[in-house]
């Protein structure tokens, strides 16, 4: 049985409501309770109370896709279509988003558009590339990666780099004190993503340990 379906789109649209506001009504039309949307909002790393009175239009952009994607998973949906869900994301956010869609990946049909392979092969199980509306790929994927896990990593290099430095502190990892060991965890579906980013300093790569918590 079809019910509401969630949307997250990439291009947040330009609504002048309050986000309390936008609360209430996305509630509404698909009779659910605003809780668990607001649920939603705090697990994504916002505080409710301090951004309910914000016009929804002067967020930020991680701010409004923290909360383009509550009214999407705090609904009672079994389909989401969502256009690059993760794109403005931080890493903690990205981690409890993979956590809400392993709780419902089994009976949601999911419909993810994105033009980065790496940043859905762990979400879909079928991948369809398109150029120019027709179709020039149409293949399955592996699915078996656990949404919800945790991968703690190594990362041993053979002299400290600024650039990679700068990098990898985005994923919040922490270095020795010569910027040569450093160590962190990454969310199980950000694996591909996160051995591109290792690829680009191959260079200076001395030792990578990846353990699954």
């Amino acid at each position: 049985v079809l019910k509401h379906i969630g949307f997250v789109p990439q291009i947040p649209p330009p609504l002048r409501v309050s986000v309390e506001q936008l609360l209430v009504f996305a509630a509404s039309v698909s009779q659910s309770e605003v809780q668990k949307i607001i649920d939603v909002i705090e697990q994504l790393g916002l505080r409710y109370e301090q951004i309910k009175a914000m016009p929804f239009v002067k967020m930020s952009g991680g701010q409004k896709q923290k909360v383009l994607i509550a009214i999407a998973l705090g609904r009672d949906t079994n389909v989401l279509i969502m256009d690059e869900p993760t794109a403005n994301l931080d890493p903690a956010a990205r981690k409890v988003f993979f956590e809400l869609l392993s709780k419902c990946q089994h009976d949601t049909l999911m419909i993810i558009s994105s033009h980065r392979l790496d940043e859905v092969a762990s979400l879909v199980n079928r991948v369809i590339e398109m150029d120019q509306g027709r179709i020039i790929l149409d293949d399955k994927v592996d699915d078996d990666v656990d949404l919800s896990s945790m991968l703690r990593c190594k990362i041993i290099l053979s002299r400290q780099e600024d650039s990679f430095n700068k990098n990898i502190a985005q994923w919040r990892f922490d270095s020795d004190a010569d910027n040569k060991i450093w160590q962190g965890e990454i969310p199980g579906p950000d694996r591909l993503k996160f051995l591109g980013l290792l690829s680009r300093y191959a260079a200076i790569l001395s030792g990578v340990e990846i353990h699954e918590i």
